[in-house]
């Protein structure tokens, strides 16, 4: 019998977009009450963009834009939880298992808090694992830079990824 052992692999992603009026703010697949929305080919989800690139990025997968190019009509105005859906499908494909992701979106504005626990189960649903490794964070730059001004949105992500491999030596 030959031993397993597990091979496991860490990505980053980091993403931003431009604030603007005329679109829902959309973060971690909730809508948020806000004046202004994130400006972007689909629904511009930078926590799930920043999800879908950390995990992607741990498998040597590449990144959203070489999956879903925002020059592809098909893409427009969709849902970042299905892209995220897809890229977890691509993930499985290639034989890996999300194993958790930590996440912390920047912004000034609004108060995120209270919608933290849904972007949370989203994402958890979404990559088919339990919600207990999934941490969605929040923090502002105290009026500093973009995000600060009530510009524009950033989040960056982590994840870490897993499969199970045969030692053959």
């Amino acid at each position: 019998m030959k031993p397993e052992f597990p091979d496991i692999r860490v990505g980053f992603g980091y993403d931003v977009h431009r604030l603007t009026e005329g679109r829902k703010l959309i973060l971690g697949g909730v809508e948020i009450p806000y004046e202004m929305g994130l400006l972007g080919h689909s629904d511009a989800d930078v926590l799930l963009h920043a999800v879908s690139d950390a995990l992607l990025g741990a498998a040597g997968l590449g990144d959203i834009g070489r999956h879903f190019p925002d020059s592809d009509p098909a893409y427009k105005d969709i849902s970042s939880l299905l892209l995220l859906k897809e890229v977890a499908e691509k993930l499985f494909s290639a034989g890996w298992q999300p194993n958790n992701i930590d996440s912390t979106i920047v912004a000034q504005r609004p108060r995120l808090a209270p919608y933290l626990p849904d972007m949370t189960r989203n994402l958890a649903s979404a990559l088919k694992i339990v919600p207990d490794r999934v941490n969605v964070k929040a923090t502002t730059t105290e009026g500093l830079g973009f995000a600060g001004k009530g510009e524009g949105i950033a989040a960056y992500s982590t994840a870490t990824i897993f499969r199970v491999q045969t030692w053959s030596g």
